[in-house]
């Protein structure tokens, strides 16, 4: 229907393109049914390297199934854990981080990602982020919890300084409760 503006994760996955290259390291903070893991394994290659972080068991078998199959595993790093402990993991500057917050589709929805945790994740990925670098954020406000998440995120980004970040917000105007994006490019 619509090219450039299809949804939030084509959108983020746009950007993405354009900062993280082959020989490149990338974070999936919220792995859930792993596309964006696959995505950033395909972008970074052989010589890369993609962490993946998520709570539920499932997701995590379920996205190393789908990247053993396609000869991707080798170069990613998924851990059971939550995403606030990425920096206790790893130890490089990174060329992107992603997060998509809400729940695992088709999974249990009441197991949700909290304005708590999310924050902390956030500020994580900032300070592992390579110049240059970008974080992508994609917001679902649909599930209990969501709107004060958003609510914490916005106020929190907002503070950053503009000396040291760029943080867009990218909305569908006429689309009702749709997901929007928040991307964060840190300087150069």
């Amino acid at each position: 229907m619509f090219d450039l503006f299809n949804n939030t994760v084509n959108i983020a996955h746009n950007y993405l393109k354009t900062i993280v290259k082959p020989g490149g390291v990338a974070v999936d903070a919220t792995v859930g049914n792993g596309n964006d893991t696959l995505f950033l394994a395909g972008l970074v290659g052989i010589h890369g390297r993609v962490y993946g972080f998520d709570i539920q068991h499932e997701a995590i078998i379920k996205t190393s199934e789908a990247l053993a199959e396609k000869g991707l595993l080798d170069i990613t790093m998924l851990f059971e854990l939550g995403h606030e402990n990425m920096g206790r993991v790893i130890t490089e500057p990174v060329d992107a981080v992603v997060f998509n917050l809400g729940y695992l589709p088709g999974g249990d929805h009441s197991i949700v990602t909290s304005p708590q945790t999310t924050l902390k994740a956030v500020a994580e990925g900032l300070s592992l982020l390579k110049a240059g670098g970008i974080m992508c954020i994609i917001i679902y406000t649909g599930h209990p919890g969501g709107l004060e998440e958003q609510e914490c995120l916005e106020s929190y980004l907002e503070g950053l300084n503009k000396k040291n970040y760029c943080v867009c917000k990218i909305d569908f105007l006429n689309r009702n409760k749709a997901p929007f994006l928040i991307v964060i490019e840190k300087a150069c």
